[in-house]
């Protein structure tokens, strides 16, 4: 399980989460949306920024830092 949880991190793509909250959002702003079906948005907006957090992390881990002598340094 922990290695799908890892692929499924790996295949997800911020450009992509970041563009499913801003439909969210939009779908959240709309008037005639249901008290119900504003909490499920809502609730699928936190699932999404928990993805989009856990994937940034992911990257920063994986991030290189180079020194003035041009020497390769795991980020920290």
């Amino acid at each position: 399980m922990e290695e799908e949880t890892r692929k499924a991190e790996e295949s997800f793509r911020l450009e992509e989460g970041f563009e499913k909250i801003e439909q969210l959002l939009e779908k959240l702003s709309d008037k005639e949306v249901s008290l119900e079906d504003s909490f499920l948005l809502y609730q699928e907006g936190m699932e999404l920024l928990k993805q989009c957090n856990g994937r940034i992390e992911h990257v920063e881990k994986q991030m290189l830092k180079i020194d003035e002598e041009g020497q390769i340094h795991e980020f920290s």
